[in-house]
């Protein structure tokens, strides 16, 4: 049986991409070498880590502009410290919008003040915060796009006096937006991009240099920057998986086209939440993520059924996190519309069964 993957991560990847990358294990471009045994510094891993990091500039329309791409270690949990480490001075201010919002929050604060210029948790982060006013005398500013845990993304950025930070780790080339309006974006590549383990960074250069303490290597971004992100062994295999979902991204029509795809799902189910009397919805309708939805059942004793119908139906990873309960539906580049549609045929099932 087909199963439908809504995991939110580690999450669904192009079949595609899981062939090319099986092939490249057994053998990587008929070298007779695994890709996952061939040297980091050998020519053939230095053009692929030089390609992804290129691709990714390329899809976001970052070429040329200043910027440069890294792939590096310790998932968007180290980014919350690599951030403040590299950037806050004295001062930064940070929207709070969930649970790794809140985690960034606590790594800033080791370094300089941080103003949290909002927060959602008073609702348990079920809407994004909006006209909040953000100081003009801070180092930068640091949001989230998208709330895996609670299904929330920003649908509109502030205009900010100063370097723009972005946690993109859920929704990273899943819509068009511009983004040279952000000086750094960073994104855990287990959601849009590929398999747990590597971390991209997207780096406006000219931001950096500016903090006067002292960095350890590993955490200065110059330090990677001058090393071509190869200071120390990457993670070979997680960058090659990453690189072949960046070119299958382009191939099918670039962030476009990955827009207009999750548009379709996300409405498609979120119709189906609205519509049917055994299923609400659990963030404000205006800050709806394309990437999670989250839902719950309005009667708590039709759990055993639906859960029962979902799982027949080879879908897999659609419980909530405990946060919130219920169900969240995560519905990444890779998740075909078909998959959308067993899901909600699986929500009319129940509500003919009651």
């Amino acid at each position: 049986m087909k199963k439908h993957n809504y995991s939110a991560g580690p999450c669904i990847l192009p079949q595609k991409v899981f062939k090319e990358a099986a092939q490249g294990i057994l053998d990587y471009q008929d070298s007779g070498l695994s890709i996952m045994e061939i040297s980091h510094r050998s020519t053939a891993f230095v053009e692929v880590m030089e390609e992804a990091r290129s691709l990714s500039l390329e899809l976001l329309g970052l070429k040329d502009k200043g910027y440069t791409a890294l792939f590096l270690q310790g998932g968007a949990s180290m980014q919350f410290l690599m951030t403040a480490y590299n950037l806050l001075n004295k001062k930064a201010a940070y929207l709070n919008t969930g649970t790794w919002s809140s985690k960034a929050i606590k790594e800033a604060r080791l370094f300089g003040e941080v103003i949290e210029v909002a927060s959602s948790k008073e609702k348990n982060f079920n809407y994004i915060p909006k006209d909040y006013q953000i100081p003009g005398d801070i180092d930068y500013f640091h949001c989230t796009s998208n709330n895996t845990i609670f299904g929330t993304q920003m649908k509109d950025f502030p205009e900010v006096d100063a370097p723009v930070v972005c946690d993109m780790s859920s929704d990273i080339f899943s819509r068009e937006l511009d983004f040279s309006k952000f000086d750094l974006i960073y994104a855990g590549a287990q959601k849009n991009m590929g398999p747990a383990g590597t971390t991209l960074v997207v780096v406006k250069k000219d931001i950096l240099g500016k903090v006067e303490r002292e960095i350890p290597s590993m955490l200065n971004y110059k330090v990677h920057i001058e090393k071509d992100s190869m200071f120390n062994t990457p993670a070979v295999y997680a960058v090659y998986v990453s690189l072949l979902t960046l070119r299958w991204i382009k191939k099918n029509g670039g962030i476009k086209a990955m827009e207009k795809r999750n548009a379709e799902k996300a409405d498609l189910l979120y119709k189906e939440i609205d519509r049917n009397p055994l299923f609400k919805g659990f963030a404000e309708v205006e800050d709806r993520s394309a990437m999670n939805a989250t839902f719950n059942l309005t009667d708590e004793s039709k759990k055993e059924a639906f859960d029962k119908l979902w799982k027949d139906a080879g879908i897999n990873g659609l419980n909530g996190h405990r946060s919130v309960g219920g169900y969240r539906a995560s519905m990444y580049n890779a998740l075909d519309l078909e998959s959308v549609k067993v899901l909600v045929k699986t929500m009319q099932q129940l509500e003919q069964q009651s």
